[in-house]
């Protein structure tokens, strides 16, 4: 992303510069393999990250220590993947629709990169299992898009309750007021904003 982020923020935002004068550079790492990114954020919904962790890595050793393929996942057994990965029948059904939108082509991760933000929304979510926030962190992580705010996340709206001081969790319109100084580096200023859950203390 472009350096320019710190100036246009801090500029912007004189809470958010606080936020970024305290945590320093920022070093969001990307994923380049999108079907693993996807593979991860199914299994990480809804979980703390200890147990999202484990289930993830006994995946990897179910096959092998390798990513699998969308026709590996398609064809393993269900009772296996519950019973030696850790996955429930809601996790297992959703990772064979997404493998299966791949194999035939109703999903093309390659063409992805090349699709504006709202239309790559559209796509992954007709898959089950994604919804806005599996495709707002497959844009952030995999695709670096810069500029995007994911309202349904529970991480960001605690930070931004905090850091502005509201009396509630915001909603996605008052997140969205919030947010428009920031453009077109949103998804710089919700990187700051998490890593900000850690460091209130020091931030004030």
């Amino acid at each position: 992303m472009n350096t320019n982020y710190v100036n246009h923020l801090c500029y912007a935002d004189m809470r958010l510069a606080k936020i970024i004068t305290e945590i320093g550079r920022f070093s969001m790492k990307v994923k380049k393999d999108s079907f693993q990114a996807l593979i991860e954020a199914i299994i990480y919904q809804q979980l703390n990250g200890s147990a999202a962790n484990s289930i993830y890595n006994r995946l990897l050793a179910y096959y092998r220590d390798r990513i699998p393929t969308p026709e590996q996942i398609i064809s393993s057994s269900d009772l296996k993947l519950r019973t030696q990965v850790g996955l429930s029948r809601m996790k297992i059904a959703y990772l064979k629709d997404l493998a299966s939108h791949i194999v035939d082509g109703r999903l093309n991760l390659i063409d992805l990169p090349e699709m504006e933000d709202e239309e790559i929304i559209s796509q992954l979510t007709k898959v089950k299992g994604i919804g806005r926030w599996t495709a707002d962190m497959f844009l952030i992580f995999c695709l670096a898009r810069k500029d995007i705010l994911p309202v349904t996340d529970l991480g960001l709206r605690n930070a931004m309750k905090r850091t502005y001081q509201l009396a509630e969790l915001p909603t996605p319109n008052t997140m969205i007021d919030i947010a428009d100084p920031w453009r077109p580096y949103r998804s710089v200023a919700t990187w700051y904003l998490w890593k900000s859950l850690s460091n209130f203390d020091t931030i004030g």
